[in-house]
């Protein structure tokens, strides 16, 4: 195929892409890797994007790599006590101290986006190991956080109370000040670029990201995930396998994940969008990042 032809497909697919995000309101950026070729696909793909919860694989991939190497036993009890609980998903929200194994509180923190289960977890393996093993890995601009730090700098960004539910005392407060939140701004809150967090994804599932035991946990943890109205939206047919982490907070709704088709292929995915409004509930939103993984996969399937 000439070089004008691959440019032609290219374009036509940016067109495909700067549509369906035109039509759910939002601005997307996305990055797809062929897992065996090395093909890839950008769409705004250096463009520097906040995580939200997709920061959380770097967390999986410490724990996985320490209990791999037999620092961490993954059987160990830890309490989930009202110290991390801020009345989210899973243990998240329980009324009461649940105790659970290490691994579970990484399969809590991939599977359900639990924000307890993450900062307990990220106290157990040791915020500054994550940073180092994304370092040696060559991922210095991947960001991450505890959850409770980053609604701390919400609370003081609005004046809030710091002793109360925060999901609380944001029910009053208006659209535009979400919006201009730091929590929504790679400047100001975890942050990577969609190119890097598939290079991660791409380490993770070829066993380069540290011993394969761990790597294989940490895919075997995302294949788990619950959520399927993001980019599992894109890709219906049986036999296709996703294995994904979402995230969001009031502008932003991403998911990163890898695609495997019943012919072996592997593509690693990341869609990052940021929408206009900060309401919860955001389908077209959440539809597009289904379309937009969809159109990039199959212009690499294509062999465009």
């Amino acid at each position: 195929m000439t070089t004008a032809a691959r440019t032609a497909g290219a374009d036509q697919v940016h067109t495909a892409l700067s549509s369906t995000f035109a039509e759910a309101r939002v601005a997307g950026s996305v990055h797809v890797r062929d897992l065996d070729t090395e093909a890839e696909f950008g769409h705004g793909a250096d463009t520097r994007v906040v995580l939200a919860s997709v920061f959380k694989i770097p967390i999986a991939l410490e724990y996985a790599r320490q209990a791999a190497a037999g620092e961490l036993d993954p059987a160990r009890r830890h309490t989930v006590t009202s110290a991390y609980r801020a009345g989210g998903s899973g243990t998240d929200g329980c009324a009461y101290d649940v105790e659970m194994s290490a691994r579970d509180l990484a399969f809590m923190m991939m599977t359900i986006s639990d924000n307890a289960a993450t900062d307990l977890l990220l106290d157990v393996v040791g915020p500054d190991r994550v940073r180092a093993t994304l370092d040696e890995l060559g991922f210095p601009g991947f960001g991450f956080s505890s959850c409770a730090a980053l609604d701390d700098d919400i609370r003081r960004e609005l004046g809030l109370a710091p002793g109360r539910s925060l999901d609380e005392q944001l029910a009053g407060v208006p659209d535009e000040r979400l919006l201009a939140l730091g929590a929504c701004a790679p400047g100001s809150s975890p942050s990577s670029t969609p190119r890097e967090v598939t290079a991660l994804l791409a380490a993770i599932w070829r066993d380069e990201a540290g011993p394969a035991r761990a790597c294989a946990e940490v895919r075997d943890i995302m294949a788990r995930q619950v959520w399927q109205h993001r980019l599992v939206s894109g890709f219906p047919e049986a036999g296709v396998r996703l294995a994904g982490k979402t995230g969001t907070d009031f502008a932003v709704r991403n998911e990163a994940g890898v695609v495997t088709y019943p012919d072996g292929k592997r593509y690693a995915v990341g869609v990052f969008l940021r929408t206009s409004t900060a309401a919860e509930r955001q389908p077209l939103a959440d539809r597009a990042i289904g379309r937009a993984a969809r159109i990039a996969v199959d212009h690499l399937r294509a062999g465009t």
